[in-house]
């Protein structure tokens, strides 16, 4: 094991196998953990998003903010409900994006998916930069020349814990989530008892300066400022979309395990939002410069003693922590939509791939750079990310809800029948978020928003593109199998027996027949009567689709399997001694080169046979869409003192 493997394995973990159903059954989360791990998005926004919403109000927040806390508080539990609805519908996860797909069609489910990128990707920036801001507000200014750098250590902090695993990466940060949750519910609780005698004059203040407003300035300002208010605190909801997302890495049974997830967050989030807005006025909450709107009103309860200061920065130094937890969710969400979106061609195939630890790797290198760049590009600076973050998560929630909608009234023969009180409901639920869908992209779209469109607008620009690409060389493909493998193949009863001393071509074949046959037509063109055994290779690779249930996992195994007896079948027609060997893993030049080894020992004089697609205008993007197994495992082979002979397949 060379150094660099050493200090892999010392970071990341041992491998782990995706065969056996203890790995699965282990990084499998139980209802509390998914808590943990994919609320603390929408607690985090509590942090600032009832505080941005309160401030929006100016001089009327007496007026309107409990209607915001009450607004949040109903639009939390009636997303939660309906996507309960997602998650009995979808239980191998996919969320958003395999809502719109299956539901709307391809290219709504694109939209929400890209919109869903951009998103969990800003998710990951304000959250670092809001947490760290949080941290740097208690030490020097001296210190401030170094916010920056900390924040992309952070970042880099939290892609090592996610390539060790979802599991792993939640139990290192269960702490300071718990502890958030503890502090912040003590002292909510605290902080309306013991101000209850002042709720019904916040009640009947309410009611009547709203109606004095309304004559003053019209209904239409009332109800503009309400909406314009309630939308900047509408990255509080962004957590419920990653459940549904990753219903395929919940504990069985998943639907259920879901469903009390999304009970568990809802009152969380409602509890924490709407608690925090009706503190803001039972305390009479006032901005104070260079404090957050929560310290302020945290101080109030707290008291000036010694040991309300040393509660007071505990209790921000959990807000700070928790920020960070949000941004892990970004982390363990974000991959999951790369996956899935790859799996329909939308994005590189590498993306759906699984590293040895079971984790989307190459999904979270991506949504670390992508944060990284974003932080570079913005500063660090939380009031401009702000405005660019929660615009998109309403455009996949209203997606998804249509999609229910539509789902209702196309099913409703085969449906329960209560199936019209689920659409009414679903249809409820997408006028509430198309309508902060609509205020938001208006209030912020001037103000910094065009650049969530614009960057949202490249990414669905540049699926277009590869799935056009992807969808070409499938085709090509798919019309070279049909060219080559039309005639149907017969067991033979008396076969030809292998001679391991001969001569032995070792060809890989994947999951085409036609590259397969084109590459065996090729070595017996070539090498008349050379060779007098023919040795099949197969890895089937264990990747998110795959992974997501056990049906799909047995269905790759039978796949791989039946592709090599199709080989093994032609030869023997062909009066040629053949066997297949097959495994299968996360990584296919790994598992080659294993089965590479043993079959060197039992065929000494052994060629070994790869195929390449090549392409006229051959460039790294092509290179990129397109995995170079043959080209590193033919490294891997020399070294061995082993030959491998890429063959190469022109696909135009």
């Amino acid at each position: 094991m060379t150094l660099f493997q050493r200090l892999t394995r010392f970071l990341l973990g041992k491998p782990r196998n995706p065969l056996n159903p203890d790995a699965q059954r282990h990084i499998a989360l139980v209802a509390f953990l998914a808590w943990v791990g994919l609320g603390a998005d929408g607690l985090s926004s509590s942090c600032y998003g009832p505080e941005e919403a309160f401030i929006a109000l100016g001089p009327h927040y007496g007026s309107l903010a409990l209607y915001i806390a009450i607004a949040t508080i109903l639009t939390v539990f009636i997303i939660a409900l309906a996507y309960n609805q997602v998650i009995a519908l979808f239980p191998s996860g996919g969320g958003g994006y395999k809502v719109a797909t299956q539901l709307l069609g391809p290219h709504a489910g694109l939209v929400s998916g890209a919109a869903l990128i951009v998103d969990y990707v800003l998710t990951i920036t304000i959250s670092v930069a809001s947490g760290t801001d949080a941290l740097f507000s208690l030490l020097p200014s001296a210190v401030l020349d170094y916010k920056l750098l900390t924040e992309a250590a952070i970042i880099f902090l939290l892609i090592t814990l996610n390539l060790r695993g979802m599991k792993e990466s939640i139990k290192v940060l269960m702490p300071i989530f718990l502890g958030f949750v503890i502090t912040h519910f003590f002292l909510i609780i605290y902080g309306v008892v013991s101000h209850k005698s002042g709720l019904p004059a916040v009640v009947s203040d309410t009611v009547n300066n709203t109606l004095n407003l309304s004559h003053q300035a019209g209904w239409l300002f009332v109800i503009a400022l309400l909406l314009r208010a309630y939308s900047l605190g509408s990255g509080t909801y962004t957590g419920i979309e990653a459940v549904s997302n990753n219903v395929n890495r919940l504990a069985e049974p998943r639907v259920q395990t879901g469903k009390w997830t999304m009970l568990y967050m809802a009152l969380s989030l409602s509890f924490t939002a709407g608690g925090i807005i009706l503190l803001y006025l039972l305390w009479h909450a006032q901005p104070v410069y260079g404090q957050t709107l929560n310290a302020v009103v945290f101080h109030k309860i707290l008291g000036d003693s010694s040991l309300g200061h040393i509660l007071l920065m505990i209790t921000l130094l959990l807000e700070a922590g928790l920020l960070l937890v949000g941004a892990n969710t970004g982390f363990l969400a974000g991959p999951s939509v790369l996956a899935n979106m790859s799996v329909d061609s939308w994005l590189p195939n590498r993306f759906r791939h699984l590293s040895s630890r079971l984790v989307t790797q190459n999904g979270v290198i991506v949504f670390g750079l992508a944060a990284l760049l974003i932080l570079w590009l913005s500063g660090g600076r939380v009031s401009w990310l702000v405005i660019l973050y929660s615009m998109n998560v309403f455009l996949t929630f209203s997606l998804s809800l249509l999609g229910l909608c539509v789902y209702w009234v196309t099913q409703r023969s085969a449906a329960s029948p209560r199936w019209l009180g689920r659409l009414f409901f679903s249809a409820f639920a997408f006028f509430v978020t198309v309508s902060i869908l609509i205020v938001t992209l208006i209030s912020k779209f001037t103000f910094g928003g065009w650049v969530t469109v614009v960057i949202t607008s490249l990414v669905i620009g540049v699926c277009l593109l590869i799935k056009k690409h992807y969808t070409h060389v499938n085709k090509k493909l798919h019309e070279i199998d049909l060219l080559m493998t039309s005639a149907p193949l017969k067991t033979l009863q008396v076969v030809t027996p292998l001679q391991p001393s001969e001569a032995t071509a070792v060809i890989m074949v994947g999951k085409h027949r036609g590259i397969g046959l084109h590459n065996l037509l090729w070595i017996l063109r070539s090498f008349p009567e050379h060779f007098k055994n023919f040795i099949f290779l197969n890895v089937g690779i264990v990747d998110v689709e795959s992974f997501s249930a056990k049906k799909e996992l047995t269905a790759m195994q039978e796949s791989s399997n039946k592709m090599l007896d199709y080989f093994v079948n032609y030869c023997q027609q062909q009066g040629l001694a053949a066997k297949g060997l097959v495994a299968f893993g996360t990584d296919p030049t790994e598992k080659l080169t294993l089965l590479s080894k043993k079959i060197m020992k039992e065929f000494p004089n052994s060629i070994f046979f790869a195929s390449k697609l090549i392409f006229s205008k051959d460039n790294w993007i092509t290179r990129f869409l397109h995995n170079e197994t043959a080209v590193t495992l033919q490294r891997r082979l020399h070294l061995l003192g082993a030959q491998l002979v890429i063959l190469p397949m022109k696909i135009d």
